[in-house]
C-alpha cells in the first residue's frame, strides 16, 4: 500500500476493501505499524503502542467472516494520551503519572464496541497545555517533543499534538483528542487535518484527566469530513448526519472579523470566504466581543483545576502524586520535568479560590455566560446556520527559549460556551497549513459537519505534508 493510500482513503474506502477482501484489519493494522515505525522517529507523534493491536485486529477479522462487523470494524486509531485505554498508562505526558493504568474510559468501550483498534497512544502537551504560561506546544517530559509533519522544526500546536500530527503524517486512519480551548481545533488547523470538538456533554468525559468538567470534552480527529461524522457518532450513540456535497446551498454563514488576522491569514480568510460565496451560501460579516471571556476563563479554568485533578490523583492507579501540591513537589524534584519551561499555572492553580467561593463563581458564570451570549446574539440577529473564522496563523518555529507564539484563534467562543465547533482545511499561508472553523449553538454538531463537508467539497483545500522534509 502507498503512502498516497494511506492518506487519501476514508473509512468507508476501508470499510469496502474489507469487505471484498482487497485487505483485512491486520494487514491494515500491520501497514500502520510499519509506517509507525518508518515516520514516527521524526515526527514524535506516538507516545506508546498497544501491544495488543495484532490481536485486536485478529479478532475484527474473525467479525468481518461473521458478516457481524461494526461501525469501526477494523479501524485503526490513536488515542490521546490523557483518555484511559487499558493495558497502557495514561500520563497526560506527566512522569508522576507514568506508572498510572486504568482501565478503558467509557469513550474508548464504544470505539472498541464499534469494532476499531487501538494502536496506541499519542504524545500531548503536558497537562493539556495548562502548566506554563512559557509553555512549548507538543511537548510533555513522557513523550518529548511532537514535531508538525508539514514543516519538522515547526510547532503541531497543542493540547492534541500527536493526535493531529499522527493522523496528518497518516500513521493511524484518525485519532481521539481532547478540548478544553483549543486543544483539537489548533492543532488540527496547524497540522492540516479535521478536528471536532462536540457540543459539550455529548461524548462521555469519565477516564479522561481532567482541566474543567464546564468545558473538557473528547473529539474525533481525521484527514476528512466524513471520517470525523462516523466517528462522533460511535464516541456520542448517534446516527451519522447525512453529508452532501451541496450542503452550502442557501447557508447563512457569519464571518467573524478577527482582529488579529495578518496578511498571509487574511488571503486564506479572503479564499475561503469567496469559496463559501462560491459553493451557495451567504455570508455576513460580524463582530464577535470576546472581551469579557477572555477576562475571566483562565481564572475559572485553574479554580476548576485544582479541584477536578485532585479528585483525578487521589484515585488513579499507581499514581506517584496524589494531589495537585504533590505534583507540584514532584515536578520540582525531578531532572527531566522542569527542563524547558516551568510549572507557573500549576502554581496559580494551587492558589486559586474554592469553587464555593463567590470569585470563582463570578469568572465562570460571566465567561461561560458572555461566550453564549456572542454566538447566540450573532445567530439569531442574523439568521446564521453558523460562524466561521481562522483557526489558525502559520505554524510557529519550535523555540523552548521562547515558547509558544500568540495568535490568531477561533476555538474560543465556543469552548466557553460547551458549544461545537469544527476545522476544515483552508488553505496555505506560509507554506503551512490554515483552517477555516465552523461553529453554532449546543446541538448543532450535525449541521456543522454538513457545512464542513460542503467547505472540504468546494476548496479540497488539504494537501499531504512532505515527510521528506529534514
Amino acid at each position: 500500500m502507498q503512502p498516497g493510500g494511506f492518506d487519501a482513503a476514508t473509512i468507508p474506502e476501508r470499510h469496502e476493501a474489507m469487505r471484498t477482501g482487497a485487505t483485512s484489519a491486520a494487514a491494515l493494522t500491520d501497514a500502520y505499524l510499519a509506517r509507525i515505525a518508518a515516520l514516527d522517529p521524526s515526527i514524535g507523534a506516538v507516545l506508546a503502542l498497544d501491544p495488543t493491536a495484532g490481536a485486536q485486529a485478529a479478532a475484527s477479522d474473525a467479525r468481518w467472516r461473521a458478516g457481524t462487523p461494526g461501525a469501526l470494524e477494523g479501524i485503526p486509531l490513536l488515542i490521546k494520551d490523557n483518555i484511559a485505554s487499558s493495558g497502557l498508562p495514561t500520563t497526560a505526558g506527566s512522569r508522576a503519572l507514568a506508572e498510572s493504568a486504568p482501565t478503558d474510559a467509557p469513550l474508548v468501550t464504544r470505539l472498541r464496541d464499534a469494532g476499531a483498534i487501538i494502536l496506541g497512544k499519542a504524545n500531548l502537551s503536558e497537562w493539556a497545555n495548562l502548566r506554563s504560561s512559557h509553555s512549548t506546544s507538543g511537548w510533555s517530559a513522557v513523550g518529548g517533543q511532537t514535531r508538525n509533519p508539514h514543516d519538522l522544526e515547526r510547532n503541531p500546536s497543542g493540547s492534541s499534538s500527536g493526535s493531529a500530527a499522527g493522523v496528518a503524517a497518516a500513521l493511524a486512519q484518525a485519532a481521539i483528542g481532547t478540548e478544553t480551548d483549543g486543544s483539537i481545533l489548533s492543532p488540527s488547523a496547524a497540522c492540516g487535518i479535521v478536528g471536532l470538538k462536540p457540543t459539550l456533554g455529548t461524548v462521555p468525559g469519565e477516564g479522561i484527566v481532567p482541566i474543567s468538567s464546564h468545558q473538557d470534552t473528547a473529539g474525533p480527529m481525521t484527514r476528512h469530513v466524513v471520517d470525523v461524522a462516523i466517528l462522533q457518532a460511535v464516541l456520542a450513540g448517534v446516527v451519522v448526519p447525512p453529508l452532501r456535497p451541496d450542503a452550502l446551498v442557501g447557508a447563512r454563514i457569519g464571518v467573524w472579523r478577527q482582529p488579529d488576522v495578518d496578511r498571509a491569514g487574511s488571503a486564506v480568510r479572503r479564499d475561503a470566504v469567496a469559496a463559501l460565496v462560491g459553493a451557495g451560501a451567504f455570508t455576513v460579516e460580524l463582530e464577535l466581543d470576546v472581551t469579557a471571556i477572555d477576562d475571566h476563563e483562565l481564572a475559572a479554568l485553574l479554580a476548576e483545576f485544582r479541584a477536578e485533578l485532585n479528585d483525578y490523583l487521589a484515585c488513579a492507579p499507581n499514581a506517584a502524586v496524589r494531589s495537585l501540591g504533590e505534583l507540584i513537589a514532584f515536578n520540582r524534584a525531578d531532572d527531566v520535568e522542569l527542563r524547558y519551561f516551568d510549572q507557573d499555572l500549576l502554581e496559580q492553580a494551587l492558589a486559586s479560590p474554592s469553587l464555593d467561593s463567590a470569585d470563582y463563581r463570578e469568572h465562570r458564570a460571566t465567561a461561560t455566560e458572555a461566550a453564549r451570549g456572542c454566538i447566540d446574539q450573532a445567530v439569531a440577529g442574523h439568521r446564521l446556520d453558523a460562524i466561521v473564522g481562522l483557526a489558525n496563523g502559520p505554524a510557529w518555529p519550535i523555540d523552548y527559549a521562547r515558547g509558544d507564539v500568540e495568535g490568531v484563534s477561533a476555538s474560543t467562543p465556543a469552548a466557553v460556551a460547551g458549544y461545537p465547533s469544527i476545522t476544515v482545511p483552508a488553505g496555505f499561508a506560509d507554506g503551512l497549513p490554515v483552517g477555516l472553523a465552523f461553529f453554532a449553538p449546543a446541538g448543532a454538531d450535525a449541521r456543522l459537519l454538513q457545512l464542513a463537508f460542503g467547505f472540504e467539497h468546494a476548496t479540497r483545500a488539504r494537501r499531504a505534508p512532505d515527510l521528506a522534509r529534514p
